[in-house]
C-alpha cells in the first residue's frame, strides 16, 4: 500500500514534451511560419492520435521533434524534450543515434518510402544494421523475417526477396511498420499508418502495436485523419487547425462531446456505421437537367432513358491469371470466379471487400481494361465482351474511370483545364472554343474555381485533384462512372466534400456509380446496394441496410466489425 502511495507522489515523467513548438517554411528574411506555438506531452506507453484535415500541421509537428522536415522547413522556436534532454539544435549525429533507435517512424507514404531497386528484405536488413540491432548476416536476415512477421506479412521469408512492385499498397504498409518496429523503440511515429490497409488487415496491424504498446511500454504517437481509429486506439487526442491545437484531452470524451467549432465540423463529416445513405430521401435520383450549356456535346443529344433500367450487367464473370511456377510451369489464379450483379441506372453499387478480393479486377474488366476468362458484361443492354476498335472507343464515353490517387493519376507536365480538356480532345468533340466553355463548367459544377485552369496538379490540395479527377470522368457526359477508391486518399472534410458533390452529381445528371472500396463506413453514405467479395467470389448481395443492419456471412460480420471506432457514438453538443 506505502508503495502504491510512493508511486502515486512521484510525479509521471513525460517520454515528450513540447513546449511552444514553431515552425516555419521559407528563407530568413521571407519565413512562412505554419506551426504557431504548439504544447503537449507523451508519457511512457501512451497513444496519443492527432488528427485534422490536410495542411493542419499533424506531421509537420513530429517531423520537427525528429528533425526530418522537409525543404525549407526549419524549428524557429520552443523547446522539444525527450526524456529530459533538449532535442532542438542539437547535432545530426546525435539525432541520429535517437531516431530509428529510440524514436521509430512509419512514414504515411509506402509508395514512395521504399526504394524500387531494392528488394524488401534487404532494405529492412539495413534498417536492422543501422540500429545496431543485430550482428552477422544470419542474424540480422532472422530478425528481419520476425520483424516482417510482428507487421502482419505472411510467408515474410520467400516475401523478402521480393521487390515493392511486387507488394501491394497493403503489404508495403506493413513492411514500413516492420521496419519502424525493428528496433523496439519508445516512441513510434505512425504517419497514416493504416490509410492503406483494409479493415481486417488494418486490425491485425493496430492490435499488434497495442499489444506491443502494453508488452514494452512503447508510446504511439498516431497521426490520422480516422477519428473511428482515434477513438477507438487513443488515450489522448489532439484536434490541430492551421498550425495551432484548438482541443486536446480524452479521445472519446472530445469525440462525444467536441467544444470546439472545428472539431464538431470534422465529428459531423466523419462516416460511421450509424450514418444513412446521402440523399436517402428520394428513391431516385431526378431526370438529368440540361441547366448548363453544352455546346461541346450538343450535336450528340443522348435519347431519354428511363432511370431504373439495367446500366450495367455482369453474368459469371470470371478471370483467370497465369502465374509462374518454378522453373517451367505455370498455374492458374482465379482472380474473380462467377461474380454476377446488376446496376440499374441512377444507382450506385459498391463493390467491398479485403485487399486481393478481387475488386478492382471486376472494375477493370467493366472498363474493358482487362479481358475477362469467362461470362459477359452488358452496359446500357450492349454485350461488351471482346469488343475493339470503333466500338470499344465509343464505349469509352459511355464508361469513365476515376481513379484512387489523386497525386498519381493527373499529369504533372498538365495544366487543370488541358488535364480535363484531354478527353474531349482524344474524342474529337466540338472545337478548341467549345472545349474550353465545357472545361469551364465542368469546374463549376464540381465546385472549384476557374483560376485553377491555368495550375497544375502540384499547386492543388489531395481535395482539389480528385475534383479535377471526377470533373475529367464527367467530361464526355458519360453515364456511368467507376470509381476505384476514389475518396481512400483523402481526409475526412474533404472525403465528406466529394461524397456530397457525387451525390448531387448523381442527382443531377442522372449517373450510375460502380464504386470500389475498403471503406465501409463512406460505402454506408454513398451505395443503394452493396456486393461483399471475398477471394474473387462474391459472397453477399444485399441493399446497404440489409447488409449494415443484418449481414448474413461470416465474413462480412467480420468486416464491419473491424471497422475502427464502429460501435463508438461520435456526437456533437
Amino acid at each position: 500500500m506505502s508503495a502504491a502511495s510512493h508511486q502515486s507522489a512521484q510525479p509521471r515523467q513525460p517520454l515528450l514534451s513540447v513546449r511552444d513548438l514553431q515552425v516555419a517554411f521559407g528563407t530568413k528574411k521571407q519565413p512562412n511560419e505554419v506551426l504557431h506555438g504548439i504544447s503537449f506531452d507523451v508519457y511512457p506507453g501512451e497513444t496519443v492520435a492527432i488528427v485534422g484535415e490536410s495542411g493542419s500541421g499533424k506531421s509537420t509537428t513530429m517531423h520537427a521533434v525528429i528533425n526530418l522536415l522537409p525543404g525549407t522547413g526549419r524549428t524557429t522556436g520552443g523547446s522539444v524534450t525527450w526524456n529530459g534532454r533538449e532535442l532542438v539544435g542539437i547535432g545530426r549525429r546525435e539525432m541520429e543515434t535517437i531516431r530509428g533507435r529510440e524514436i521509430g517512424l512509419v512514414p504515411q507514404d509506402p509508395m514512395s518510402n521504399l526504394n524500387p531497386v531494392w528488394s524488401v528484405g534487404f532494405q529492412v536488413e539495413e534498417a536492422i544494421r543501422a540500429n545496431g540491432l543485430a550482428k552477422g548476416r544470419k542474424e540480422v536476415k532472422q530478425r528481419a523475417i520476425e520483424v516482417l512477421e510482428q507487421a502482419g506479412l505472411q510467408n515474410a521469408e520467400q516475401r523478402m526477396k521480393q521487390y515493392p512492385h511486387q507488394f501491394s499498397g497493403g503489404m508495403k504498409q506493413r513492411a514500413l511498420i516492420g521496419i519502424g518496429l525493428s528496433a523496439n523503440p519508445q516512441l513510434l511515429i505512425a504517419d497514416e499508418p493504416t490509410s492503406a490497409l483494409d479493415v481486417t488487415v488494418q486490425r491485425v496491424v493496430l492490435d499488434h502495436l497495442a499489444s506491443m504498446t502494453e508488452q514494452l511500454g512503447t508510446a504511439v504517437v498516431f497521426i490520422t485523419h480516422d477519428l473511428g481509429l482515434a477513438a477507438e486506439r487513443a488515450e489522448k487526442l489532439i484536434v490541430m487547425y492551421k498550425g495551432n491545437i484548438v482541443e486536446s484531452g480524452p479521445s472519446r470524451e472530445i469525440l462525444q462531446r467536441p467544444q470546439h467549432p472545428y472539431t464538431k465540423r470534422l465529428v459531423s463529416a466523419a462516416p460511421s456505421l450509424a450514418s444513412r445513405r446521402i440523399g436517402s430521401d428520394a428513391d431516385l435520383p431526378p431526370a438529368p437537367t440540361e441547366s448548363f450549356d453544352l455546346a461541346a456535346l450538343a450535336e450528340e443529344e443522348k435519347p431519354t432513358v428511363k432511370h431504373g433500367e439495367p446500366m450495367i450487367e455482369v453474368q459469371g464473370l470470371g478471370k483467370v491469371y497465369k502465374i509462374r511456377k518454378g522453373s517451367f510451369g505455370f498455374e492458374d489464379f482465379h482472380a474473380v470466379s462467377d461474380a454476377s450483379f446488376t446496376v440499374n441506372r441512377g444507382e450506385t453499387l459498391a463493390l467491398v471487400g479485403e485487399s486481393g478480393s478481387g475488386k478492382s479486377t471486376i472494375a477493370k474488366m467493366v472498363l474493358q481494361l482487362e479481358k475477362p476468362s469467362s461470362g459477359e458484361i452488358r452496359i446500357d443492354g450492349q454485350n461488351v465482351a471482346g469488343i475493339s476498335g470503333r466500338r470499344l472507343f465509343d464505349l469509352r464515353r459511355t464508361l469513365q474511370p476515376v481513379f484512387q490517387d489523386p497525386y498519381g493519376s493527373l499529369d504533372p507536365l498538365h495544366n487543370i483545364g488541358n488535364t480535363i480538356m484531354e478527353p474531349l480532345k482524344i474524342h474529337g468533340v466540338g472545337d478548341a472554343e467549345s472545349r474550353r466553355a465545357r472545361m469551364l463548367e465542368l469546374l463549376d459544377q464540381v465546385a472549384l474555381p476557374r483560376e485553377l485552369a491555368t495550375r497544375y496538379p502540384n499547386e492543388l490540395s489531395g481535395g482539389q485533384r480528385q475534383r479535377v479527377a471526377v470533373a475529367r470522368g464527367l467530361a464526355l457526359k458519360p453515364d456511368v462512372l467507376v470509381l476505384d477508391e476514389a475518396v481512400s486518399a483523402l481526409d475526412v472534410l474533404v472525403q465528406a466534400q466529394i461524397l456530397d458533390l457525387l451525390a448531387e452529381l448523381q442527382q443531377e445528371l442522372g449517373l450510375t456509380y460502380l464504386f470500389i472500396t475498403h471503406d465501409l463506413a463512406v460505402v454506408r453514405l454513398i451505395a443503394d446496394r452493396v456486393c461483399v467479395m471475398q477471394q474473387g467470389r462474391i459472397v453477399e448481395q444485399a441493399t446497404t441496410e440489409e447488409v449494415f443492419e443484418n449481414p448474413q456471412q461470416e465474413y462480412t460480420k467480420n468486416l464491419l466489425a473491424a471497422i475502427p471506432g464502429a460501435h463508438i457514438e461520435l456526437g456533437v453538443s
